[in-house]
Formats: C-alpha cells, sequence, structure tokens
C-alpha cells in the first residue's frame, strides 16, 4: 500500500481547511475544491487535473486507486469514516475525496465553437445537468454570466459528472456583451424563449453558435434575448406547462447534435 499519514481528529487543520471548502469563498481563497468517490477522482486524473491532497477510509479503500493519486502528486492521508463523513458534502460518502487545483475560468475564445450559455442559473443542479448534457451533445464550452450558480460547487460537479473537467467554462460579468463579442465573431446567438419559435422547425444554424438558456424563474433577460438570431422554444406535446432549466439540456442536445452540417 502507498504510504500514507494517519488523521484521526475533526480538529485538525487539514481536515477544517477541507470542511470549508463546502463554501465559495473558501474555494476562491484556498485555490482549490473537493472532488468525491473513486469515478470521479478517476475522471479528474484523466482529464488533467492536479491533485493536492487525498482523504481515505482506512477501513476500505482502493489500492489501484490510491497508487494512481500518489504517481499524480497527491499526499494520502488515512482517516476514520467519521472525518470523511464531515468533510465530504453528500450524507453517505464513498470512502475517498480529493482536494484538487481550483479549475481556471477559460477565456472567451477558448470556449470553441459550440458554446452553451447560461443567462442566471441559479440552482446548481440545474448547471451541471446542462454542463453535462451540453458535452454529451457536442458543445465545446460553457458560458455563465452574472448570477449563476457557482459551477465548482459539490452539487453542480455531482450532477456534472465529470463533464465539468472535460468541457471548458468562462465566468462573464456582463453576458450580453460577452454575447455580442461572440456575435461579431461570426456566432449565431440563439435563445430559448416561450415567444420562441418551434426547435424542430428552426433555421438551420451556422458551423458557430452560441446557445443561451435562462433562469429558472424569468428565463433569459431582455438584453439577451434583444441578441438574439433566433427564439427557440421545446413543443409540449402534453400536459406540462413547462420545464425547469434544466431541461434545456434536451433543446442544447437537439441543437448541438443537428445544428452544424445538416
Amino acid at each position: 500500500m502507498e504510504r500514507a499519514d494517519k488523521i484521526s481528529s475533526l480538529k485538525n487543520p487539514l481536515v477544517k481547511a477541507l470542511r470549508a471548502l463546502k463554501d465559495r469563498e473558501a474555494r476562491l481563497e484556498q485555490g482549490r475544491f473537493l472532488v468525491e468517490g473513486p469515478v470521479m477522482l478517476r475522471e479528474a486524473l484523466s482529464c488533467g487535473l492536479r491533485p493536492q491532497c487525498l482523504l481515505f477510509d482506512q477501513d476500505r479503500h482502493d489500492p489501484d486507486l490510491l497508487h494512481s493519486m500518489a504517481a499524480a502528486g497527491a499526499r494520502l492521508y488515512a482517516v476514520p469514516s467519521q472525518v470523511l463523513e464531515a468533510v465530504c458534502p453528500t450524507r453517505t460518502p464513498q470512502g475517498v475525496c480529493c482536494a484538487f487545483d481550483l479549475l481556471d475560468s477559460s477565456p472567451l475564445e477558448g470556449l470553441g465553437d459550440r458554446v452553451a450559455a447560461l443567462d442566471g442559473v441559479q440552482d446548481p443542479g440545474n448547471l451541471g445537468t446542462i454542463w453535462r448534457t451540453a458535452d454529451a451533445a457536442g458543445f465545446t464550452g460553457l458560458l455563465l454570466g452574472p448570477g449563476c450558480a457557482d459551477p465548482l460547487g459539490p452539487k453542480a460537479q455531482r450532477a456534472a459528472m465529470g463533464s465539468g473537467f472535460r468541457l471548458p467554462y468562462c465566468q462573464t460579468p456582463d453576458l450580453p456583451l460577452a454575447l455580442q463579442a461572440l456575435a461579431g465573431a461570426g456566432y449565431d446567438v440563439v435563445v430559448s424563449a416561450l415567444d420562441g419559435r418551434d426547435i424542430y422547425r428552426r433555421t438551420p444554424l451556422g458551423r458557430r453558435f452560441v446557445l443561451v438558456i435562462g433562469s429558472e424563474a424569468h428565463g433569459a433577460s431582455a438584453p439577451v434575448q434583444a441578441l438574439a438570431a433566433q427564439k427557440l422554444k421545446l413543443p409540449m406535446r402534453g400536459g406540462a406547462e413547462s420545464l425547469n432549466a434544466a431541461a434545456g439540456g434536451p433543446a442544447a442536445a437537439a441543437v448541438g447534435r443537428r445544428g452544424h452540417g445538416g
């Protein structure tokens, strides 16, 4: 087994620091965020994230995972289950967690040709679900406007299921200004809106486009809608009157799969 230090107290300074990573301010101050569970840890490693320190349950652990994490530079700590329960944000920890270097926000020009943009999506679960759907649908980047949930928060990352490590994101303080810049660079700006056109009857998109999904309560803001080259909606075929923001994922998938070349 890999060499590991032992920690048993909740008062240990490292334990206190890792517990604080549940809060955005602590993540920014420490320059790291917490990833939990074997699947997510392997995904983070495969995407090139740099691990700092790893806590694992002293009574149950995966030697191969510990070896991989140590080889990538992580310092290992064996802890009792109650320490993991205190550090991890989930109610039933999966036996291992690790602090990684904080992911940097990408520059706007680094988001690629197919961008999903979120306008005030406040629920971290919705944000993560959209991130994951956009990744699966072939989008190349995620643009976050003011008022969005923290993309590096634990709930957002759990919902993204590793897509947060693969698909770059950019946070902007002025979403309309960022969309104007993308439009000037040749992107079609597409906005999801209740008064939009049926997504299945939309005008074909160009090679470069950005799909904007609005907030759960109010949809896309008026300044953002004013920039739209197209407005699209998912037709309500059944009895449901509306869908939440995360259901913009199917719209993203439809545009992503059919928006380029057909």
